[in-house]
């Protein structure tokens, strides 16, 4: 028997081709990570076999034998069926149905044995299983040895993948505990003591190879401590780099240009964004970098803590870098910085006041002209402020001095990106992330752990009330009631936002046109990845697996595109006369930018867009939203996207237009129509997404971080928090896991390369 470690990879015990397919749909390359894909469910053999003790919507395994089979072919399609009778000792039977009749028609003759794992159903008056998973007995010997291993243990069920069923995940799986030489063990002894923890050899025998009456769920709590106690490990590590560097303190000082831009506020800070703004003063005169996380409600104000802090370090002689995710929503903080901050943004010009800076923009596609000017006013000082997207990043960008990166919509960038930004500064400069999609307890200390986290709650004065409602699409009267809703507001002086799931083609100019291309990912801003260097990456099509991952199912529709809604909303009566327009991230450059400036100067009454409008657009004349195919939006997403209204004094609405959605999508609106807190909707969200979804390799490491947290949940909510509790403590007092051996080992599991090296940099 060849020996094994946890290292190996998988093409040790299977072909090369079913190593790629388990790679491929699992994401399992090693023996280790073989150990920690835990069974779904668990079958109690129980007596072997009495046929006529079976229940419709049982999930059951079988010992039986095969009385006769017969295939015929299929009426309505090509191939065979075949029909398998099984029966036991008492005579009583099973129907077995194979569909396809292929790969199992030469096994299963009348004679053999074999045990048969599935689900009752029922056809007409009898019982069968379909397509059950089997494994057949060669000789009497075989057999009962096997019978008598089932009668003492529960049967592990894992789930399929392609041609590997779950009786071959299981033999595979029992070879690599009996070939693994030593299991290794991350936690040391006196953490597993205090927490009165299983070794971990114990826990994988208890979740691979329960006996009758084990309680696999025991293991299953070593292995989800383990996850949470690496993870934690790692953003243990990384707050302790950061607070071994040195940066250079940026002291306040007192009438310079936050003073002067304090005292020109039309409107006064709330307790929470005064409060924050004092803890960031006093981090920033700090010789250790800031690291902080700045979450908050849609539309609580982080953009104005944000400046302040960025103000209050020029002040100090130092620069401020913004990190935005798309050239709109940069040229939006360019826009919106420059207006707040009026004369003050014009230092060195004629009628500039005379504490002020100057703020550049600098993204990918700008003309070389602008790009070179700004790319100047970085690397020169004369630039405070200098706000970007991923162009930012980029080697050739030079600052003058570096004080305080601000990095807005953090999960829609890697950790790598904003350390990357972090190193064109002559010492670490301070770091803000802010994000506007609230973040529950268990995401923020498994995602965000290696930073501290601020919140802003309460909304500033004169923000309206926003009424949310779901419209059924498959009813014309509602639909045309919507429609007629806008021209209302429009009627009022007020304009008005149509969300689309997707962008389209420019041709599509009837309604129920579309170019039938399957829209590409972009769900959620859980889910969107930066990191492939696209510098506008902000198509902002909805995938269509969002229905999907609701449990719906069903047949897919094709989604609406903006140019498809464009020509339906010409065509409407209802909004003859209305001046409409689309939004998205293909567009170039000046035509977006030009765009949103004329619906911000009114000069549009209705947007129609896709999801690049879903953050830090503000236009305060907009009273009323319409998002298209709902259903197929993610529930903060809405949030996000229903944040654009109500901003001014006219209260907000938002339409949640949907058809055909299921039962789970439904529900998902409701919640959303329900309220407007987006910290209660964020703990919904989390239960109901995938919990890859929330950690991706962006965060925590290759392939999925979280296998057996539950996100959201109380129970695993402490178990992060002791895990947390008890990695700190141990990388306070090694660093480098030099005493843990073991631990540095998983972790090393779980970081790509970049991310290491970030660790190792410190």
């Amino acid at each position: 028997m060849v020996v094994l470690t946890e290292d190996s990879p998988l093409t040790k015990l299977v072909k090369k081709g079913e190593a790629e397919q388990l790679a491929r749909t699992k994401g399992l390359q090693t023996v280790g990570d073989l150990f920690e894909f835990v069974p779904r469910r668990y079958v109690r053999p129980g007596q072997l076999t009495d046929l006529s003790s079976l229940r419709v919507g049982e999930d059951v395994l079988v010992v039986a034998e095969v009385a006769r089979a017969t295939s015929r072919p299929m009426r309505n399609r090509r191939g065979k069926m075949l029909t398998v009778v099984l029966h036991d000792d008492h005579g009583h039977e099973l129907d077995v149905t194979f569909f396809s009749a292929y790969g199992h028609e030469g096994k299963l003759h009348a004679g053999v044995r074999g045990f048969f794992v599935g689900t009752i159903g029922a056809y007409g008056q009898r019982m069968q299983l379909t397509h059950p998973e089997y494994e057949l007995f060669d000789d009497d010997a075989e057999g009962e040895a096997a019978v008598e291993w089932y009668r003492t243990h529960r049967v592990p069920v894992y789930s399929t993948t392609g041609k590997i069923n779950s009786l071959q995940l299981r033999r595979l799986v029992h070879t690599a505990l009996d070939s693994v030489d030593r299991i290794r063990e991350p936690v040391p002894e006196p953490v597993r003591a205090a927490r009165g923890l299983l070794d971990r050899a114990a826990a994988l025998e208890l979740v691979h190879r329960p006996g009758v009456d084990d309680q696999p769920s025991r293991g299953l709590d070593r292995l989800k401590y383990d996850e949470a106690f690496v993870l934690q490990t790692i953003l243990a590590q990384r707050r302790k780099a950061v607070e071994s560097e040195l940066a250079t303190p940026r002291p306040p000082r007192p009438g310079g240009l936050l003073a002067d831009f304090d005292a020109r506020l039309p409107f006064e800070l709330t307790a929470g964004q005064r409060e924050i703004g004092e803890v960031l003063t006093a981090e920033l005169a700090s010789d250790r970098p800031m690291h902080r996380l700045l979450q908050g409600e849609v539309g609580s104000g982080k953009t104005v803590v944000a400046l302040r802090a960025m103000l209050a370090a020029i002040d100090a002689g130092g620069q401020a870098a913004l990190l935005a995710p798309t050239e709109v929503l940069a040229a939006q903080h360019h826009r919106s910085i420059t207006a707040m901050l009026g004369d003050l943004a014009l230092g060195g010009m004629l009628g500039g006041a005379e504490h002020g800076t100057t703020v550049a923009l600098l993204t990918g596609s700008q003309a070389a002209r602008a790009r070179k000017q700004s790319l100047l006013a970085a690397a020169s000082g004369e630039a405070g402020i200098v706000i970007g997207t991923h162009a930012l990043i980029q080697k050739h960008v030079q600052f003058a001095d570096l004080a305080l990166v601000v990095v807005d919509e953090q999960h829609r960038f890697g950790v790598e990106q904003r350390d990357a930004l972090r190193e064109k500064g002559i010492r670490p400069p301070h770091v803000l992330v802010m994000t506007a999609t609230p973040i529950p307890r268990t995401v923020a200390m498994t995602v965000f752990g290696d930073m501290e986290t601020s919140t802003l709650r309460e909304l500033p004065r004169g923000r309206s009330p926003i009424a949310t409602h779901v419209v059924d699409g498959d009813r014309p009267g509602w639909v045309d009631r919507t429609w007629q809703r806008i021209a209302e507001e429009v009627a009022k002086g007020h304009q008005a936002y149509v969300v689309c799931p997707r962008i389209g083609d420019v041709d599509d100019e009837a309604p129920g046109a579309g170019d039938g291309r399957s829209p590409a990912s972009d769900e959620d801003a859980w889910d969107v990845d930066w990191a492939d260097g696209s510098d506008d990456a902000d198509g902002g099509e909805v995938g269509d697996g969002l229905g999907d991952r609701s449990g719906d199912g069903g047949a897919q529709r094709e989604l609406t595109g903006v140019y498809t809604m464009l020509a339906t909303l010409r065509a409407t009566p209802a909004l003859e006369g209305v001046r409409l327009e689309v939004l998205h991230g293909r567009l170039d450059p000046d035509t977006k930018e030009a765009t949103m400036r004329a619906f911000a100067d009114g000069e549009i009454d209705v947007l129609v867009a896709t999801t690049v409008i879903e953050v830090g657009v503000d236009v305060a004349n907009a009273s009323v939203m319409v998002v298209v195919d709902a259903d197929r939006f993610g529930i903060s997403q809405l949030h996000q996207l229903r944040g654009r209204v109500g901003r001014g004094s006219v209260p907000g609405l938002c339409l949640l237009m949907t058809q055909g959605a299921g039962e789970l999508a439904a529900e998902r609106l409701a919640q959303v129509a329900a309220t407007t807190d987006g910290f209660e909707l964020a703990q919904v969200d989390l239960l109901l997404r995938r919990e890859g979804d929330v950690l991706g390799a962006r965060q925590s490491g290759r392939g999925n971080s979280v296998r057996h947290l539950r996100l959201g949940r109380r129970d695993d909510e402490q178990v992060i928090a002791d895990a947390r509790e008890d990695a700190f403590a141990l990388v306070a007092e090694d660093p480098e896991l030099r005493q843990h051996p073991a631990l540095a080992a998983a972790v090393a599991m779980r970081l790509d390369e970049e991310q290491a090296a970030w660790l190792e940099r410190g």
